[in-house]
């Protein structure tokens, strides 16, 4: 799964590039183009994406065991009540796109407005489609397999990446402005959907091919709905809550001129990709077995699952959040100072991802150890927290909008998100350990101080090749770069080979099988 989600996630980080430079890092086109490519995900997360992992995988878990026909049934019943449920949602969203784009981005000029209204009408379909592939990527784990959902993403990269190297080779170099034929806004608003659309017809053929039987039932009852409008409701809560902060913080950079919103998003999708590849791939593997764990009341076996991916997880993410705070600014020329891309917005969006390397570390160890809410299906809990979360960056993400200037509110809103999460990592780390009797807290400690150590000494290393390089332009930013990275690599290694980081000679043993890595 995560050779799978690296090699779609490379393809994503290809696909924000080509955009970059196609649309123009920095300028209004891109800004309106993101926005309203965020509304198909943000309205999905909304009423269908926070159930999957908090009810529907624990549901279908239960399902496949106590069901005669294995879940069969059950998950196809399922199926069809998201298709209706999306596909009248998918419609009101499209009427309703002036006001979602309001609510998004007050600071965009008419002329962005009226193009973004235009562009979200293309994209919101996807709604539908996000939840066809969610909700067969969540029966396909229930039947042990988990490729075709990382792979998946992939097929929609390269569509997008398609339809933004055709864009830059016929529109050239005319993206300062919003205005667009409307030859080039088909080009760029079906291309961008059928990107969706092929990722989903993907996955309902790996779900054809497990041999799970696709069928639409007209009537989906049986499946519990009242329990799981009972679950929803507090899932709900979080979900609202999550797109608050999302829309906080989008509204926050809308406010600081041209290019605030891409340096904001594009700096959040680098900072994701490290926690999609290990986090996520950890937390889709790890959830199915929790939720039999704790369906067959064994607390020690949820603590003990919890535990080991949060120690996998920590090995590989604190020197990946060391090298964004050390070198943010870098990682920012090298991936976007080329093209149609404007100098002061790749120096910001390198500021603004220093920033979220702070918010690496406690964001993945919150979302893995909200998995363990989820496996005992205390839907209540975890919504309460993540509104508190949601609470801490929105007022955080205003803090920067009301007391910084310009592109100085873009570098706050990172800040805003570490504190938030650094506090529910610390409220449901209590959480867990009144409701399982334990949390292996020492093992825990024991492990995150000794990252901490191998991460300093990695990141010492990384800081004398920045001062010897001292290179500037983007070949310089280049050399820095990969000089930095293989001195604090190595570092970190023997740092950890010395503090005897079992995790990390694990995840080695893993990655080279047959080798003696330690």
């Amino acid at each position: 799964m995560a050779v799978a989600t690296l090699a779609s996630r490379v393809a994503g980080f290809l696909r924000i590039l080509v955009l970059a430079a196609a649309l123009g890092l920095g300028t209004r086109l891109l800004d309106t183009y993101n926005v309203a490519n965020t509304l198909p995900n943000s309205v999905y997360e909304l009423v269908v994406g926070g159930t999957m992992a908090s009810i529907v995988v624990p549901l279908l878990t239960r399902a496949a065991l106590t069901e005669p026909d294995g879940g069969v049934l059950f998950a196809q019943r399922l199926l069809s009540l998201i298709v209706y449920v999306l596909s009248a949602v998918t419609i009101l969203a499209v009427v309703a796109a002036p006001w979602l784009i309001d609510l998004f981005a007050p600071g965009f000029t008419a002329d962005q407005r009226d193009l973004a209204v235009v562009f979200s009408r293309f994209f919101l379909p996807q709604i539908l489609f996000y939840g066809l592939s969610a909700a067969t990527g969540a029966i396909l784990n229930i039947r042990g397999r988990f490729a075709a959902g990382a792979w998946a993403p992939l097929c929609n990269s390269v569509i997008v990446i398609a339809v933004g190297l055709t864009y830059l080779a016929v529109a050239g170099g005319a993206v300062a402005g919003t205005g667009l034929s409307t030859g080039h806004l088909l080009l760029l608003g079906l291309g961008t959907t059928a990107g969706v659309v092929a990722q989903t017809v993907l996955m309902m053929w790996a779900l054809a091919r497990s041999g799970f039987p696709i069928r639409l039932r007209l009537d989906p009852r049986g499946i519990g709905i009242r329990r799981i409008g009972k679950l929803g409701a507090w899932v709900l809560l979080a979900v609202v809550a999550s797109q608050t902060l999302t829309a906080a913080a989008t509204r926050a950079a809308s406010w600081a001129g041209p290019g605030g919103v891409t340096a904001y998003q594009n700096a959040s999708a680098v900072y994701l990709v490290p926690y999609a590849v290990i986090a996520v791939s950890v937390m889709t593997a790890i959830l199915p077995r929790l939720s039999r764990y704790a369906a067959r009341g064994e607390p020690q076996r949820v603590t003990t699952g919890l535990s080991r991916a949060v120690r996998t997880a920590l090995v590989v993410m604190a020197p990946i959040a060391a090298a964004f705070v050390l070198l943010g600014p870098t990682i920012a020329t090298v991936l976007f100072a080329h093209g149609n891309s404007s100098a002061p917005t790749v120096r910001v969006l390198g500021l603004v991802l220093a920033g979220f390397g702070l918010t690496l570390v406690p964001f993945t160890s919150y979302m893995i150890l909200q998995r363990g809410l989820y496996a005992l299906q205390d839907t209540r809990t975890s919504a309460l927290i993540t509104a508190l979360v949601a609470a801490v960056g929105v007022a955080g993400c205003a803090a920067a909008a009301l007391l910084l200037r310009g592109e100085d509110i873009v570098i706050g809103i990172p800040l805003a998100y570490a504190l938030a999460y650094t506090v529910g990592l610390n409220v449901i780390a209590l959480v867990l350990r009144r409701r399982l009797g334990r949390l292996d807290g020492r093992r825990l400690v024991r492990t995150h101080v000794r990252v901490l150590v191998a991460t300093a000494a990695g990141a010492g290393c990384a800081g004398l090749v920045v001062w010897a390089v001292g290179a500037s332009g983007w070949a310089g930013a280049l050399l820095t770069l990969a000089g930095a990275v293989l001195a604090g690599a190595a570092g970190y290694l023997a740092a950890g080979r010395l503090m005897r980081l079992a995790e990390l000679r694990h995840l080695l043993n893993l990655a080279l099988p047959g080798i003696r890595t330690w």
